[in-house]
């Protein structure tokens, strides 16, 4: 038996699920319960809330896992509740307890070191079960996604480097998901950012952000972006990326749909090759962008479908949408033999001191490189391609999700935001995406491009942390101001207290 903790119930007691000896509990109970002298209690049933487009209801982001873990670390080492017993807990509805599982969960994996299948056990342990997670599409659910999925492929990010909060700037990656700012979140840190798709011009349509390509020119410089995909029609030309010095490819397939095996081969062969970064986007950066990114994963990193799903929902909330998860599973051992192949002519060449020196582009004839291979499109086959007038009457699934996500921002933000109010967004000295925007919208208003906002602060960050010792502790005093002084010392001080976090595995309450 535990100690027995103040004024609860048999029926709550059998709820109780002890993840750290004596320290740490989760449990589900029908009502909230009150902190005592020897329990710390808490919930983040409505402090953490998933923004949804339909039915579909988490996983939770990265920014509210990573607010979570902060938080818990946080009394897990506080002085002040060190001797009491902290209690996670949800009294919410079968998808708020799905949710406060999942980041517990992945806490345990994160942090305490346990696998997923042993956190998972514990989870539901004590007689529990879990709505799984749907997908973001109208009607009726064809795919469900697991927690014990998010925890592998939170286990499956940790181990590659993909997931480490001591470098994650959580304040840059909700400036970024947001429509007004670039609606843009990474999958892989320096190998895939999933974005949604530019228009001709900056413009507010419908009261939805629209950027033109010149405004994610800055920021893909910043950050080593080499290469741009394009999944949906053309809505832009080309040249505007590839003048700049980007690589630029179409690989269009209808809106919703799933891409045919030539579509899979030349995407991930385009990934393989590119001398940087990859920025992948169809209409919403949700649907196609998502689908083909998992196959790239489950190639080279041997993730199942259903991890690769659940973190790029976790990274980008929405992907990967309808028939397209069924496809993504249906390819997952196909693409794990293609890795396998791979991966033994990758060790041969290297064996035989062969490595090749040209980079190598099979079967990607009709592929736009660069914008002047032999199909190139005339400018009136581009426009034959794509017309306002028709998206405007015939609204894709694309569309409806991007017009979704900026309405949904737009009430957790109190309203659209003015000219005057998106400076409270702007943390550098540059010019953010909607600034650009309002002045374009904006009659007699100079349209000037400018880089992102945060592009200049992602630069001093990387800068002021080659100045801090590996323990925090000593070395060059660095100055922080403002929310960038929130944001930056908020990933040290996790750092630092990661690094004495309980780790000993604990048995169930008895």
């Amino acid at each position: 038996m535990f100690r027995s903790v103040s004024k609860m119930t048999s029926d709550d007691v059998s709820r109780y699920i002890e993840l750290i000896k004596d320290q740490l509990y989760f449990a589900i109970l029908q009502q909230k319960i009150k902190s005592t002298a020897d329990r710390h209690c808490f919930c983040i049933d409505e402090e953490l809330a998933y923004e949804n487009f339909y039915a579909d209801f988490g996983p939770l982001n990265l920014a509210m896992f990573y607010r979570f873990c902060c938080k818990l670390t946080k009394k897990l080492k506080s002085i002040t509740i060190s001797r009491k017993r902290i209690i996670f807990y949800t009294c919410g509805d079968q998808k708020k307890q799905a949710n406060a599982a999942y980041l517990v969960g992945s806490y345990a994996v994160m942090h305490l070191n346990m696998m997923p299948e042993e956190a998972y056990g514990l989870l539901v342990s004590r007689n529990s079960t879990y709505v799984p997670f749907r997908d973001a599409s109208f009607g009726t659910c064809m795919y469900n996604l697991g927690i014990l999925d998010c925890l592998r492929a939170v286990h499956k990010a940790v181990q590659y480097s993909w997931l480490d909060f001591s470098k994650f700037d959580v304040v840059e990656y909700e400036h970024y998901e947001r429509a007004e700012n670039g609606d843009f979140n990474w999958i892989t840190p320096g190998k895939f950012l999933a974005f949604s798709g530019p228009h001709p011009k900056s413009k507010i349509e419908n009261g939805y952000p629209l950027h033109a390509p010149e405004a994610y020119i800055p920021y893909f410089r910043k950050h080593n972006v080499s290469t741009i995909i394009r999944l949906n029609k053309k809505m832009y030309d080309a040249r505007r990326f590839t003048d700049s010095g980007f690589e630029h490819y179409d690989l269009f397939f209808v809106d919703g749909s799933t891409p045919n095996d030539s579509i899979v081969r030349k995407f991930i062969s385009i990934c393989e090759n590119a001398k940087g970064a990859i920025a992948v986007h169809c209409k919403a950066g949700l649907g196609r962008t998502g689908t083909l990114i998992a196959c790239y994963l489950m190639k080279h990193y041997r993730l199942t479908a259903a991890e690769a799903i659940a973190w790029i929902r976790i990274c980008r909330p929405g992907s990967i949408i309808g028939p397209q998860q069924n496809f993504v599973e249906e390819k997952q051992n196909s693409l794990w033999a293609d890795g396998d192949v791979f991966q033994e002519k990758m060790l041969n060449e290297r064996e035989n001191g062969k490595m090749a020196v040209a980079r190598i582009l099979s079967g990607v004839d009709d592929i736009t490189i660069n914008g002047n291979n032999k199909n190139k499109t005339s400018k009136k086959e581009e426009i034959e391609l794509y017309s306002e007038e028709e998206e405007r009457n015939n609204l894709t699934q694309g569309d409806k999700l991007r017009a979704l996500k900026s309405k949904r921002q737009a009430r957790s933000s109190s309203g659209s935001l003015s000219r005057e109010e998106n400076k409270i967004h702007t943390r550098s000295s540059s010019q953010c995406l909607s600034k650009v925007i309002m002045q374009a919208a904006v009659p007699g208003c100079k349209a000037s491009v400018g880089p992102l906002a945060l592009s200049e602060h992602s630069e001093s960050r990387k800068r002021t942390r080659t100045s801090l010792p590996a323990n925090g502790v000593g070395g060059r005093c660095t100055v922080y101001r403002g929310r960038n002084a929130r944001s930056s010392l908020q990933s040290i001080r996790f750092s630092r207290l990661c690094h004495s976090i309980p780790t000993a595995r604990a048995p169930l309450l008895r």
